[in-house]
């Protein structure tokens, strides 16, 4: 990269940095600094989901996987519209409702603090274990391979910038900042696509040039990684814990003016997932046809004769683009994996603060409660650089996959939880506690055996039937439990759970109706499409 790299760089880090300065006047109360007053609009809303979705196994992961097996982890992101339509239409209602700060506390309210104190422990544990180290690694890994900045000095520098405008603006700099880089990710990688189409001479050239089966989102049931039973079955599951009741996520949709405009968003984020497709997988399988083409001088690394894909889309940075495009791509990497980290430490330090210090020290003041959000953000920035020379051995060896499973492993059960809780009044403390715990202890079996390399009923099902079994289980435990102990109290809970009386007419005709049909057609379209 030459000085018009650096100096676009330079520009991103400074407006960035300027609308956390901007974002930080008058954050003396909790509700602007973990909440942004509640009174944010659908777009920014929409476009902070999907800018502190796009992390790192999105950037490097979607390019490889379009590389090594063409469309079909798409589908994941697909899925996501369907689920960002139930968190709006769903679980907003609920939410916006009850009044809550956190997904914890949403659980204190339809259950017991045992429920919020499970959730807030298993979320901060995973958080900084998997989010948070992951993302400022991968952040030092762009800076060493397309700035040719060493390891650690990117990673300071990443962690810097971003928990600087995150400590300083709450979430309404969080928010912010994800609208710009949302526009950066998108035009960056749109410009790749472009540059490595007219590369490889176009979509045909590239379908021709593509792997057997590159084409399709599906694959039989007997297939072995993605099979259509579990893509339809299980990987909903996940998403439903994700997109509707990790506080990650559904802390933006808190922000919302109201009902409406966090419904809004989540259809425009909705349709904003169906672009990863196209921009990230893609590149990965342009890639595929410019390496495979003995006239290209595109060449990925070949180590002990496998490909080493992991590096696909610096790589193609590096050899389509021309000087100052490549530093405006650099600055859309960058500003995917920062987003993420941002929101992940706003979202971590708003469970530390409110969870647990407010909890147990409920007569602090406002202001007292944002500077403690503002050093938990701080102790959460350091923790994940003290976190990375862990990182860099664990992820050399595959133990990190294994963390990230028991993050997805527990998830089940907490879907479970929630989607049960809303709909069946009848569960109880007792019910969701005891499928939480069943869950824990299925899910970390299963870990300890496939780590142990042990082959039994645990370790056989695909992880996704997996998931799949483990929320049926889960939800059978809680029916079950809930129904042999006391009822809960139906006056505390009437709020917090579906009532038919409360049923209002429903106008399928209306703007968020007629965009949500949009947004479901085209993914049928799509499934067509590529069938």
């Amino acid at each position: 990269m030459i000085l018009i790299d650096y100096f676009v760089l330079g520009l991103y880090f400074a407006v960035i940095l300027g609308i956390g300065f901007y974002s930080s006047k008058n954050k003396d109360n909790t509700s602007q600094y973990f909440l942004a007053n509640r009174n944010l609009g659908w777009f920014v809303i929409g476009a902070s989901l999907f800018a502190s979705n796009i992390g790192s196994e999105h950037l490097v992961g979607l390019a490889q996987s379009g590389f090594k097996k063409g469309l079909i982890e798409s589908q994941f992101e697909i899925l996501a519209a369907f689920m960002l339509l139930i968190l709006g239409w769903v679980f907003v209602p609920f939410y916006k409702r009850s009044g809550v700060t956190t997904m914890p506390e949403f659980l204190e309210k339809r259950f017991s603090s045992s429920a919020r104190m499970y959730l807030s422990v298993v979320s901060i544990f995973a958080y900084v274990i998997t989010k948070i180290s992951v993302t400022i690694f991968a952040g030092a890994v762009v800076f060493e391979t397309l700035l040719g900045i060493d390891f650690w000095t990117g990673a300071i520098i990443v962690v810097i910038v971003t928990g600087l405008y995150t400590i300083l603006g709450g979430l309404k700099a969080v928010i912010y900042t994800d609208t710009i880089q949302m526009f950066l990710l998108l035009g960056g990688s749109i410009l790749v696509t472009i540059f490595g189409l007219n590369e490889v001479g176009g979509w045909g050239n590239m379908v021709a040039a593509s792997g057997d089966g590159f084409m399709s989102l599906w694959r039989t049931a007997s297939h072995p990684e993605y099979p259509w039973t579990a893509i339809l079955f299980g990987a909903p599951i996940l998403g439903i814990w994700y997109w509707c009741t990790d506080q990650f996520i559904v802390q933006r949709v808190l922000a919302a003016e109201n009902e409406s405009v966090a419904r809004k968003a989540t259809i425009f984020a909705g349709f904003l997932k169906l672009t990863p497709m196209f921009l990230f997988v893609v590149p990965g399988m342009i890639a595929y046809a410019m390496h495979n083409d003995p006239t290209s001088a595109f060449k990925l690394p070949v180590v002990n004769g496998e490909v080493q894909s992991s590096g696909t889309l610096a790589a193609m940075v590096q050899y389509l683009l021309p000087a100052g495009l490549r530093g405006l791509i650099a600055a859309g990497i960058l500003s995917a994996l920062m987003s993420s980290l941002s929101s992940v430490f706003n979202s971590c330090s708003t469970l530390i603060t409110w969870d647990i210090y407010k909890k147990y020290n409920p007569d602090k003041s406002e202001k007292s409660l944002v500077k403690f959000g503002q050093i938990a953000t701080g102790v959460l920035v350091l923790s994940g650089m003290m976190w990375i020379p862990f990182q860099e051995s664990l992820s050399a060896g595959g133990l990190f996959t294994y963390l990230q499973s028991v993050q997805a492993l527990i998830s089940p059960p907490i879907a479970a939880v929630f989607l049960l809780g809303l709909f069946i009044k009848r569960i109880n403390s007792e019910g969701a506690m005891a499928a939480l715990y069943t869950g824990a202890v299925l899910g970390v079996s299963r870990l300890v055996f496939e780590v142990n390399g042990a082959d039994n009923i645990l370790t056989q099902p695909l992880f996704l039937h997996f998931a799949l079994y483990l929320f049926l289980i889960c939800s059978g435990v809680m029916i079950a439990v809930s129904y042999a102990t006391p009822e809960p109290d139906y006056n505390k809970i009437k709020d917090l759970v579906f009532q038919k009386s409360e049923n209002k007419e429903t106008n399928y005709f209306s703007q968020d109706a007629l965009l949500t049909y949009l947004l479901i057609a085209c993914v049928f379209i799509i499934w067509f499409i590529f069938s």
